[in-house]
C-alpha cells in the first residue's frame, strides 16, 4: 500500500483554533496558568452525543481553546503550524476558515484580526511550499447583521492565491436560527467573487440540505454527509456541481455515526459526488488530513479510489487552473509509483 502521507491533496474543512497542535494548547495554558478542560487534559478524541447537550460540550471545549489565542504572536504561530502540519500529509492547498470576530479584542478589530491571518499565511506559503487561503466564516450563534459585515470585509480582500479571502462560509450549530437570515450576507461575497461555503448536512439531515442549497447557493458543502439519506437530493446535488467536504472522525466525534465504518463514504462516491476529506478540528477530535485517508482505506478504498478522493480535493479547491494542473499530475505520479 503506497504512503498516504504522500499523496498530493487539498485541505479545505479546518477551523483556525480547531487546527491548533495540542503542544502549543498546552504551551499557551501553561504561559498563561490556565486549567484546560478534561478532554485536552485526557488527550483522547473528543466523543459526545448529537444532540444539544453534546454540542455544547464541543462548544465549551473549543471556547476554552480559543481564549487562549490572545495575541498577534498566537495568531501566527497557529497558522503556519497548520501549513507544516498540512505539509507534512501531502497537503499542496490549505484553506483555512476563520470567523476574525472570535480574536478581534486582542488586536485592535476585525480588520486587524482578518489582516493578521491573511499575512501569516502569505508567509507560510513561502515558509511551507502549502498555498494558504483564508475563508471568511459567520457563526449561527450571533446576528446575522454581524454576518454582512464580516461578508463586506471579506469582500475587501477577496482574491485566489495565498494570502487572500476566497470564500464565505457560515458555521457553528446547524440547528440554530433560519438559514434564509444568512441569505444576504452570501450575496454580498458572491458579488465579490467569493465562494459559498456553508456548513451543512451533519447534524440535521436532508432537509437542512435543501434548505442551505436553496438559500445560501453552496460552492461546496460543509459536511453534507447526511444528504446521502435521500438519494434523490444526492443526485441533484451532484447535478449541481457542489462539493462535499466530508470530515469522518468529526461525524464520529459529534456523534452522528457510531463508528467511522459507517460514515456513508462509498454511497456518495457511488452517486458520483465530488468528496474533499477534511479534518475539521484536530485539536479536539485528535484526526488529521491523513488519518481521513487512512479511515476510507479502511472503509475499502482501494489506492486507485484514494487517489480519485485526492483528485476530488484539488479540483473542489479554489486555487488556479495551473496549480490543479500541476497537482493532478503529481496525484498520477503517486499512484503510478
Amino acid at each position: 500500500m503506497r504512503d498516504l502521507s504522500a499523496l498530493p491533496k487539498a485541505h479545505l474543512h479546518l477551523h483556525f483554533t480547531g487546527s491548533m497542535r495540542p503542544q502549543t494548547l498546552a504551551d499557551l495554558a501553561a504561559a498563561s496558568r490556565t486549567r484546560l478542560p478534561a478532554p485536552f487534559i485526557e488527550g483522547d478524541p473528543l466523543r459526545v452525543p448529537a444532540d444539544h447537550r453534546g454540542w455544547f460540550r464541543f462548544q465549551r471545549a473549543y471556547d476554552a481553546a480559543r481564549r487562549l489565542v490572545a495575541d498577534e504572536e498566537v495568531m501566527r504561530r497557529i497558522v503556519l503550524e497548520a501549513a507544516l502540519d498540512d505539509a507534512a500529509e501531502g497537503s499542496r492547498r490549505l484553506e483555512i476558515q476563520v470567523d476574525p470576530t472570535s480574536y478581534a479584542p486582542c488586536v485592535g478589530g476585525i480588520t486587524p484580526a482578518l489582516e493578521i491571518i491573511l499575512d501569516a499565511a502569505a508567509r507560510a506559503t513561502e515558509l511551507t511550499g502549502v498555498e494558504v487561503a483564508v475563508i471568511v466564516a459567520a457563526s449561527r450563534t450571533r446576528h446575522p447583521l454581524d454576518a454582512r459585515t464580516l461578508a463586506r470585509l471579506a469582500a475587501r480582500y477577496a482574491g485566489e492565491g495565498p494570502g487572500t479571502v476566497v470564500g464565505f462560509g457560515l458555521s457553528n450549530d446547524e440547528r440554530a436560527g433560519l438559514t434564509r437570515s444568512w441569505g444576504p450576507a452570501f450575496r454580498i461575497a458572491r458579488r465579490a467573487g467569493l465562494a459559498s461555503l456553508p456548513h451543512g448536512g451533519e447534524l440535521l439531515g436532508p432537509e437542512h440540505v435543501r434548505d442551505v442549497v436553496a438559500e445560501l447557493g453552496p460552492t461546496r458543502l460543509g459536511h453534507g454527509v447526511r444528504v446521502s439519506e435521500d438519494p434523490a437530493l444526492l443526485d441533484e446535488v451532484v447535478a449541481a456541481g457542489i462539493s462535499l467536504e466530508v470530515c469522518p472522525a468529526s461525524n464520529v466525534s459529534l456523534g452522528v455515526y457510531r463508528q467511522a465504518a459507517d460514515v456513508p463514504l462509498a454511497l456518495l462516491l457511488e452517486h458520483g459526488a465530488r468528496v474533499a476529506l477534511g479534518a475539521d478540528d484536530p485539536l479536539l477530535f485528535r484526526s488529521r488530513l491523513t488519518d481521513q485517508y487512512v479511515i476510507a482505506r479502511r472503509a475499502g478504498l482501494d489506492d486507485a479510489a484514494l487517489a480519485d478522493l485526492a483528485r476530488g480535493s484539488i479540483r473542489a479547491s479554489l486555487a488556479s487552473p495551473s496549480s490543479k494542473r500541476r497537482w493532478l499530475a503529481q496525484v498520477d505520479a503517486w499512484l503510478a509509483a
